[in-house]
């Protein structure tokens, strides 16, 4: 797909906050905050647009592991809880509590999105990255409102970050190893159908994401070091060069038109563990203003080399030429109107 990029109002990048170990899964609150993860610190943090930060959950899990989160409609905080396959809530006491479990239906879980109805969408990877494990393709799971979980999707190239269109219609999903976003129908009951590739990123390695009013997508990528605006079909209409490994973005702020890019030092998969406090929340003025809260959601760990090893497919997985090709002859449908609330 050609590029149809333009120039960006006002590129200067600006730094929000610095000292972070392993920065992930921004979303702008209600509150009038970013709120993001310190996946090397195991805390959610909240920061004002003055740079002031507060810890607003602590966690102890015993090692690494992805720490994504997002708000059910009534504004408690569902967190992934990666390695005890967990899906946990936040209670308004501020107690963890399971609200599913995930155990039986993968490993390895990854990003969250919670739609207006309630549903969560979990993703996971396959497979054990930080343990050296063989790469397998990842699935999607739904939590319903009840706490039932069950699979709606499979044979993805390492699944990364989601968004959900605020109609409830569409999934987006970031597929790392395939480089390109893939969209799903959602039915009533959270069942997904209709696989397609949304965009094709050819050199693109698609991480956190989220979404504007003008239905385009924003990536971060970190081997490219870069984020990236396209719109369905693949045309890229802006590049952000940030110079540090991009892991996921936002768009918030007073007029929802300020994009935060949450990035770091990026050395390869060995550098995933390293304490030393170069990450950073970096901010610029974006084209288009955020869709709702509720429909804006980016990030998680992506295996963040540019390349994917060879693959251990599941039972009836097609990866490769069949994984980035084969879902473009799936029955197309205009996507569902992209619209703020």
């Amino acid at each position: 797909m050609p590029s149809t990029e333009s120039p960006t109002p006002d590129l200067q990048l600006k730094t929000l906050m610095t000292g972070l170990v392993f920065g992930e899964s921004p979303r702008w609150g209600d509150d009038g905050r970013l709120w993001l993860a310190d996946w090397g610190a195991q805390e959610i943090l909240a920061v004002d647009l003055e740079g002031q930060t507060e810890v607003m959950v602590r966690l102890r899990f015993p090692s690494f592991q992805p720490i994504c989160f997002d708000w059910l409609p009534d504004g408690r905080l569902l967190i992934v809880s990666s390695k005890d396959g967990l899906l946990l809530r936040r209670e308004g006491d501020g107690s963890l509590v399971t609200h599913a479990d995930l155990a039986g239906v993968d490993r390895g879980f990854n990003e969250v999105v919670v739609d207006s109805r309630g549903n969560a969408y979990v993703n996971g990877g396959g497979f054990d990255l930080m343990a050296g494990e063989k790469f397998a393709p990842g699935i999607v799971a739904v939590v319903t409102s009840s706490g039932s979980a069950r699979r709606v999707a499979d044979c993805i190239a390492f699944p990364n970050g989601m968004a959900v269109t605020p109609d409830n219609s569409t999934l987006i999903v970031a597929e790392s190893y395939g480089k390109k976003l893939t969209a799903f129908d959602i039915a009533a009951d959270g069942s997904l159908s209709n696989r397609r590739v949304w965009a094709d990123l050819h050199d693109g390695v698609p991480d956190g994401i989220c979404l504007d009013v003008e239905g385009a997508v924003w990536y971060a990528d970190v081997p490219n070091k870069r984020c990236v605006r396209v719109r369905e079909g693949g045309a890229v209409l802006q590049t952000i060069n940030v110079g540090l490994g991009c892991f996921a973005c936002a768009l918030g702020g007073v007029d929802r038109r300020t994009l935060f890019i949450v990035a770091r030092e990026w050395r390869g998969l060995e550098s995933t563990a390293d304490q030393a406090r170069t990450g950073r929340v970096v901010t610029v003025r974006a084209p288009a203003p955020a869709l709702s809260r509720s429909s804006q959601h980016d990030n998680s760990l992506a295996h963040r080399n540019s390349s994917p090893p060879h693959a251990s497919p599941r039972p009836g997985c097609h990866l490769g030429a069949q994984s980035r090709l084969g879902t473009r002859q799936s029955r197309r449908r205009p996507s569902a109107r992209f619209r703020g609330r």
